[in-house]
């Protein structure tokens, strides 16, 4: 699985598939391959995600951290409107959320990012289904560095297992924002906002 989180796939061969999914009564399709996270299919956790967050209408511009394939910038750009730029470590996920924006013409910019290592603005939302399996440090110092690239008023949503450290997650955001809210649990997962 640690591939999901490295740069290139020179020597994975591509198996490219068309995954159907459907999102508060809206059905997707978008393009998938081997070497990405959740290959098959929507991830249960970005599918929580999407089901319990809906955004304000104040929210006009977001950064999907981690977008994959793209299956959370493209339906939330397509449902409310929202701009947004989407950033991964894995090269062949940027071609894929590229390749994903273009089918639904969205204006979503996609680019490599290491977490934030080339994120240059800030934004109204920073959403994510978070890579947990880069360990504990690396997560939470993604969470703690999510904060400097919120605008005034701006959230930090997030979605994590109860299995893989949810409770624990809860207590670093609880130490490092000023407000957190449970939105919603279903299956396992927790779905948390974040504010400065």
């Amino acid at each position: 699985m640690s591939h999901y989180f490295t740069k290139t796939h020179d020597t994975l061969k591509s198996n490219p598939l068309e995954i159907a999914f459907r999102v508060h009564d809206e059905e997707f399709r978008m393009w998938s391959d081997d070497g990405v996270f959740s290959k098959s299919s929507l991830d249960r956790g970005t599918a929580v995600l999407l089901d319990i967050y809906r955004p304000s209408e104040t929210v006009t511009s977001a950064l999907d951290l981690g977008c994959g394939y793209g299956p959370i910038g493209l339906v939330m750009h397509e449902l409310y409107g929202i701009q947004f730029d989407m950033v991964d470590v894995n090269d062949r996920a940027i071609a894929l959320a590229k390749k994903n924006n273009e089918l639904y013409k969205t204006a979503n910019k996609v680019f490599y990012s290491d977490g934030f290592e080339h994120v240059e603005k800030t934004y109204d939302l920073i959403i994510s289904n978070p890579p947990i399996r880069i360990g504990k440090e690396a997560l939470y110092q993604l969470f703690t560095d999510a904060r400097k690239y919120l605008n005034k008023d701006g959230v930090f949503v997030i979605v994590i297992n109860k299995k893989h450290g949810a409770l624990s997650a809860l207590k670093h955001l609880d130490l490092t924002y000023e407000k957190v809210e449970t939105l919603g649990k279903k299956k396992g997962f927790f779905v948390f906002l974040c504010k400065n």
